[in-house]
């Protein structure tokens, strides 16, 4: 059967319009608030990340006002699309307009749907909070995959307890079922609930060296597995 959706937020930000133009339309600028290596060049949108490398087709540019691109169409009628549309206001800031659609294929799409939906959430949330708090700024991304969850009520207390003492500082600027995402004055901080079980960390980080390899031995070791 499938499932056809679509989705609009707007959200006014403290943000010049070129600004805001910079962190959705090209790859320093989406590194520093989606997740993974991004580039956009050639006509297209390419992220990777835990060996996963979609390509997707520009099919909107008007610098400073307008930017679309998307997945394409499967053979099963699977895409997804994002656009878009930037305003600049007085005094500086900027409204952001921006839509998700797309269609999931087969009889079983509802799980896959909640979970784009409350990843959706992180990210258009990390987006506001980059352009609130960073913007201009480039970002370091760090991705990692860490253990299988089995019980995520007992992971998530399991997380918490170890974000407060290796992040005393931080301001949660987001929460739902499957996503958390922390701010200190270095970096954001997001966990997610992967969609076929283990926990990912994808950071965006400011300042500092902190790598890959830090964040899997906390996950790995916060969650009871060692690699």
């Amino acid at each position: 059967m499938g499932h056809a959706f679509e989705s609009t937020d707007e959200i006014e930000v403290p943000a010049s319009v070129e600004d805001v133009w910079t962190a959705i339309a090209t790859g320093p600028g989406i590194d520093s608030w989606f997740m993974g290596r991004n580039e956009v060049a050639n006509g297209q949108v390419k992220m990777a990340f835990g060996g996963y490398e979609p390509t997707s087709g520009i099919t909107a540019s008007e610098r400073g006002s307008h930017f679309a691109y998307d997945s394409g169409k499967a053979p099963d009628g699977r895409f997804i699309a994002y656009e878009f549309l930037v305003e600049g206001r007085e005094h500086g800031s900027t409204v952001l307009r921006m839509v998700t659609s797309g269609f999931l294929p087969g009889d079983d799409w509802a799980d896959e749907f909640e979970a784009m939906t409350l990843g959706g959430a992180l990210f258009r949330r990390t987006l506001q909070e980059y352009l609130t708090h960073f913007a201009g700024r480039t970002a370091r991304p760090i991705t990692v995959f860490g253990p299988m969850v089995s019980d995520w009520d007992e992971a998530w207390k399991k997380l918490d307890a170890a974000l407060a003492e290796k992040l005393p500082d931080a301001v949660e600027f987001h929460r739902n079922a499957h996503t958390l995402a922390l701010r200190t004055d270095k970096g954001m901080y997001r966990f997610m609930r992967g969609f076929f079980g283990p926990f990912i960390a994808a950071h965006n980080i400011f300042e500092g060296d902190e790598s890959e390899q830090d964040w899997q031995t906390f996950l790995d070791t916060t969650l009871g597995e060692q690699r």
